[in-house]
């Protein structure tokens, strides 16, 4: 998915048109920190006519691009390990983010504690009715093995074990495989029998969020530590990374950037 932003509106809106005419600032990486920068990304370029091109593509694929320098800043939306990136690699932290577990409206669990939903993923768990639900199987949906909502999710859960000093999912194989927030919801808001996880600020009416541990997923308790699971938004630059990122990036870390953030349901850093 691609998206460039200010292609247009660049005359007028800036002191100096021509002074980045020829510059595209480009962002790529995690689907989850996609949906708002696209819509960061478009008002940086109404407000500076600065063409902005944003990409999701996965937060693994983010990593590798700011550290490969294909793009000028990489998106990730889980923590990224010191392992991933070289010496001059920045990680920045532009907002963060809970992940709700979800399940269809007319599911009647609401809540489920991290052991539950561990053993659902697993694949231990099969049934509905073992955590208070109908005598019905157990659809689960992941994401895909790129996804950093996925790698979160793996890592607060423990759904990793070793294999010959690798690391590998524990996840069922038999799960659905959603790409992208949008899929996963699609797929839970139409089987009454399913759980998947998203990204709490894409949670809308479709479907329901449950509690985790007795504890809702909302802002106000990732904020306070009370609701865990819960990622960092990142973004990844090289040090030497040029002035009009920088510049960007000192809007996405602003007040009226952070705004927006909150505005798309997330949370801000400042």
């Amino acid at each position: 998915m691609k998206k460039v932003f200010g292609l247009v509106a660049a005359i007028g809106l800036m002191a100096s048109p021509l002074t980045y005419a020829n510059t595209t600032i480009t962002v790529s990486g995690s689907t989850s920190v996609t949906n708002v920068m696209e819509v960061l990304a478009e008002t940086y370029s109404k407000e500076t006519g600065i063409n902005v091109e944003v990409q999701g593509t996965g937060s693994s694929a983010g990593v590798r691009a700011a550290k490969d320098g294909t793009s000028m800043i990489g998106m990730a939306s889980r923590e990224v390990k010191s392992s991933e990136v070289t010496a001059d690699t920045e990680i920045i932290v532009m907002a963060r983010d809970g992940i709700a577990v979800t399940v269809n409206n007319s599911n009647p669990v609401k809540n489920l504690t991290k052991d539950q939903i561990a053993k659902i993923y697993r694949g231990e768990t099969k049934n509905w009715k073992e955590v208070g639900g109908e005598n019905k199987p157990i659809v689960v949906v992941t994401r895909d093995t790129a996804s950093g909502t996925r790698g979160a999710f793996e890592d607060i859960l423990n759904l990793k074990r070793k294999i010959k000093d690798m690391k590998v999912s524990t996840i069922t194989p038999t799960a659905q495989v959603g790409n992208g927030n949008g899929m996963v919801k699609t797929i839970v808001a139409n089987n009454t029998f399913a759980i998947g996880y998203i990204s709490l600020g894409s949670v809308d009416a479709s479907l329901s969020a449950v509690a985790v541990e007795g504890v809702a997923a909302t802002d106000a308790n990732i904020v306070a530590g009370k609701y865990q699971i819960a990622r960092p938004f990142v973004l990844l630059v090289k040090k030497d990374v040029a002035k009009e990122a920088r510049d960007f990036i000192a809007y996405l870390l602003s007040e009226p950037a952070q705004k927006i953030v909150v505005a798309e349901g997330y949370i801000p850093v400042k």
